[in-house]
């Protein structure tokens, strides 16, 4: 049910780490893979305290100190990074950003996750540092295309994760619908800025029991700094909107504690698929 990718293994890795579980598990990841040093960016009210732990420095930022953190990268003098885990939505409206940050949002003519974050990113790779994949080192936890848990969908979940599937990719271009939930051919949800567990919680306030949630990256998805992620906080929070079927994308989605995550599926009696989606 795993699907596998071949990540070159650097000797130093720099992480730049956001909040929730996936940054240390990346870290662990790439310490099996044999990476010998680590050293993370972490970011104050965002980055679990842990990451000290699991790396031989770290460094604490302020959200918005643009300048600071582009000095502290080329400080670590290290040529390979990743930039994994989310920040608060409410953070990055709220953030009090630096001269630099500001010069860069302005500069924007759209301004969206993708077009601030692609920017954050072309700032780094100007200065001869290589922005690695987020989904690196994690082969082990991504899934194959196949069922997952032991209920197959119904006939009418397939049809509402087929809508599911064209809507993602139709909406790509607007930055929204990374997660869709479909009812019968309606469509409920459909994620914006809020996150995937907000736009699940929104779903189970309209569509009741028996929604169906599609959560696949959109097309041109820039896998360098928006990794699909789910863990059991989206389970939990899919039982109490009384989720019927889960559909993620395999290869490109990270599960968090993967037999876990199928065994809450089985026990809430909720069909747990990884589909290819169109490109």
């Amino acid at each position: 049910m795993r699907g596998t990718m071949k990540t070159d293994v650097p000797e130093s890795l720099l992480i730049i780490a956001g909040r929730h579980a996936y940054p240390p598990m990346l870290a662990k990841a790439a310490r099996a893979a044999g990476v010998k040093r680590i050293a993370v960016l972490g970011f104050k009210g965002e980055t679990r305290r842990e990451m000290a732990a699991l790396a031989d420095e770290i460094h604490w930022l302020h959200l918005g100190s643009m300048r600071t953190f582009l000095d502290q990268l080329e400080a670590a003098d290290i040529k390979s990074c990743v930039m994994v885990g989310q920040i608060a939505p409410h953070n990055l409206f709220n953030m009090r950003m630096d001269k630099l940050a500001l010069e860069m949002y302005k500069a924007l003519d759209v301004r969206n996750a993708h077009t601030i974050f692609g920017a954050i990113v072309e700032a780094i790779e100007k200065r001869g540092i290589e922005v690695l994949p987020g989904n690196s080192f994690m082969e082990g936890y991504t899934p194959k295309v196949g069922q997952l848990s032991r209920r197959a969908p119904t006939e009418r979940e397939q049809a509402d994760i087929e809508l599911g599937l064209k809507l993602v990719k139709g909406t790509s271009e607007f930055e929204i619908g990374q997660t869709v939930a479909i009812k019968k051919g309606v469509v409920i949800a459909v994620e914006a800025w809020e996150g995937t567990n907000q736009t699940i919680k929104r779903a189970g306030r309209v569509g009741k029991a028996g929604t169906v949630i599609v959560k696949v990256p959109k097309v041109g998805h820039d896998m360098r700094f928006d990794i699909p992620v789910v863990g059991t906080k989206t389970f939990k929070m899919m039982k109490r909107a009384k989720v019927s079927c889960l559909a993620v994308e395999a290869g490109k989605t990270i599960l968090l504690e993967q037999e876990k995550l199928i065994a809450m599926a089985d026990q809430f009696d909720m069909a747990f698929v990884a589909v290819k989606a169109a490109a």
